[in-house]
């Protein structure tokens, strides 16, 4: 099979690194040791040459935001743009907002102010890929950013009243994506929570965030979309043992 490309568009805050894994390493291990991968640092510019070579590419979270001025966010467009039907493309947080930025959506900084800890969102339609089915999934969740308007042959699969488009998919199965972070463990989610307390999330809702994150969640759940989306198999037993 073809390896499932990662694009790397951000890092864990320096605090953290020693601690956790890195955003490739959290995706390598939702999609399971069977899967081949490859990373790519998309912050230095480096893209995949062919999209058709991979089985599909993950868009990691950034704490960049999609109207910001870097250099390399106008190249992950384009690239987008021209990858669309060559190979499945999922997005995770900002991968979410850039895909939909890249296909004719709007994403701005939202005034409801940061989500986080553990979101749970309705689920709305029943793709082929949401296996097993839920009608709602509770995933940890860390953004500012929301899209706010989404593209015309976009689809909404998940919403909640912080985050109505919290999930979407376009055409047939071009490119799914989720504002969630199915690859954040509860323990890495609560650290960024807490690392934030004070200088950029008020007390009160750090709080609220880290007690919503010692409920039961559906990592569990979104992984096996996820790997149904792009390996067409369930997740590796290990992977809903360890601390999901």
């Amino acid at each position: 099979m073809k390896p499932i490309a990662i694009l790397e568009t951000g890092y864990p805050p320096e605090a953290l690194r020693d601690s956790f894994d890195d955003y490739p390493a959290r995706f390598r291990a939702l999609l399971g040791e069977d899967a081949k991968t490859v990373r790519f640092d998309v912050q230095q510019g480096h893209l995949p040459d062919n999209p058709s070579d991979y089985a599909g590419c993950i868009v990691t979270g950034s704490a960049a935001g999609v109207y910001e001025d870097h250099f390399w966010i106008p190249l992950l467009v384009d690239w987008l743009r021209a990858a669309r039907g060559k190979t499945r493309l999922l997005g995770i947080c900002f991968g979410h907002q850039v895909i939909a930025h890249a296909f004719g959506g709007r994403v701005e900084k939202s005034d409801k102010g940061w989500g986080v800890g553990l979101h749970r969102y309705d689920v709305l339609t029943r793709e082929d890929w949401m296996h097993p089915r839920s009608d709602s999934i509770a995933i940890p969740v860390s953004h500012q950013d929301q899209v706010v308007a989404i593209p015309d042959d976009a689809r909404v699969v998940a919403r909640c009243d912080f985050t109505p488009f919290a999930g979407l998919a376009y055409g047939d199965d071009d490119a799914i994506s989720f504002q969630c972070h199915p690859e954040f463990q509860p323990a890495y989610a609560a650290a960024l929570t807490e690392l934030r307390r004070g200088t950029r999330i008020a007390d009160e809702l750090v709080d609220e965030a880290l007690e919503s994150l010692k409920r039961p969640n559906d990592r569990a759940v979104l992984t096996a979309w996820v790997r149904a989306y792009l390996l067409l198999t369930p997740p590796p037993v290990e992977y809903y043992g360890s601390g999901i």
